[in-house]
């Protein structure tokens, strides 16, 4: 046989291995631990509410109204297939118009003094998507919200507390998705 011809048998052989072995078998191997350990995650940490799927904990939506928590700012208005930050410097015009547009608003609809508004609840994050606010951001919204819905304050303060992680080496973070879907649970009488 020649050597040209042997040389290239035992590339097909590598390319054919390759092929079952890293196209194939390692796919199925990843996924099948991620199912089977973060099954979760691995499904998109999906929230479902009467058997429909309502949203993901990971994903932020836009909650508009004096009953909801309100979510950070969005670049990409809060659409998974757009997502992105504003891009802008913080010396832009453009951003610090709407910065400052943003924390007159949220204090107003919050009644708070404008030195009260958080950072994160006046600009948005780098993939603008993010489901997370910090807890000062959700207790200015605290007073709203049980106004809104008519529940005692000390329940809608409990929900942001039980969706409160982070603290220790991290930074406390509320998220947003999951104490809205608890909300509903609790307006409902399902908690």
């Amino acid at each position: 046989m020649p050597q040209t011809l042997r040389h290239m048998l035992v590339a097909l052989r590598i390319v054919v291995a390759m092929t079952i072995g890293l196209g194939i078998l390692y796919p199925l191997v990843v996924t099948g631990l991620g199912q089977a350990v973060f099954h979760q995650q691995a499904n998109g940490s999906l929230m479902e509410s009467n058997g429909k799927v309502v949203g993901s904990k990971l994903i932020t939506q836009k909650f508009t109204g004096p009953q909801w928590f309100h979510s950070r700012a969005s670049a990409a208005d809060y659409d998974g297939l757009a997502s992105g930050g504003t891009n802008l410097a913080p010396s832009n015009p453009a951003l610090v118009k709407a910065v400052t547009e943003a924390k007159q608003q949220i204090a107003t609809e919050n009644a708070v003094a404008l030195s009260a508004v958080p950072a994160d609840a006046v600009t948005s994050s780098a993939s603008g998507l993010d489901p997370d606010i910090s807890p000062q951001y959700a207790s200015i919204q605290i007073d709203r919200v049980t106004s809104a819905t008519g529940l005692p304050r000390s329940k809608v303060a409990a929900l942001v507390a039980q969706n409160t992680s982070g603290g220790s080496v991290s930074p406390a973070i509320v998220n947003v998705v999951t104490l809205n879907e608890d909300l509903v649970k609790l307006t409902r009488g399902g908690q």
